[in-house]
């Protein structure tokens, strides 16, 4: 090949327009003899012929992926049923399977909590109506006075 060729075929390469065969070419011509105001570009053409002969291991990542998603699956099933179980067979001490308290002693402690939460709850509901009333007799106040 002439060296007004390979010059040509050099910017159409870096310009991204060449073709597969064009580039075999280029990659054949750097691969001996190269003209003097040419030789930088031996060594860029020659490191993609050696990678090309370079051979890395295949490594399988989608099979080692599905074992991890099975495992941790197959982990959390476990863990699920062992916890049913536990509150299935034992619960907690004062409660049987049934959910009744057998002690009546701490039934009634039980109740009497609820209850307590209950109506404090409901005072709570009870002062916000009361302040309610509060200020719709102050509205009462202000509202006939002003019809005078």
């Amino acid at each position: 090949m002439e060296l007004v060729e390979i010059k040509a075929l050099l910017e159409k390469y870096f310009d991204g327009e060449t073709t597969l065969a064009e580039e075999k070419l280029l990659a054949s011509y750097f691969s001996g003899e190269v003209a003097p105001e040419l030789e930088a570009y031996k060594s860029y053409f020659g490191y993609f012929a050696q990678e090309k002969e370079v051979s890395y291991p295949v490594r399988q990542l989608h099979s080692s992926r599905k074992q991890q998603y099975t495992y941790i699956s197959i982990a959390a099933a476990v863990v699920v049923f062992l916890g049913i179980g536990y509150y299935t067979f034992f619960g907690t001490p004062d409660v049987g399977r049934s959910g009744v308290i057998k002690d009546p002693e701490v039934a009634y402690k039980e109740t009497e909590k609820a209850l307590m939460m209950l109506s404090g709850h409901i005072n709570k509901g009870v002062e916000s109506v009361q302040q309610l009333e509060k200020i719709e007799k102050s509205k009462r106040k202000v509202f006939k006075e002003e019809k005078k």
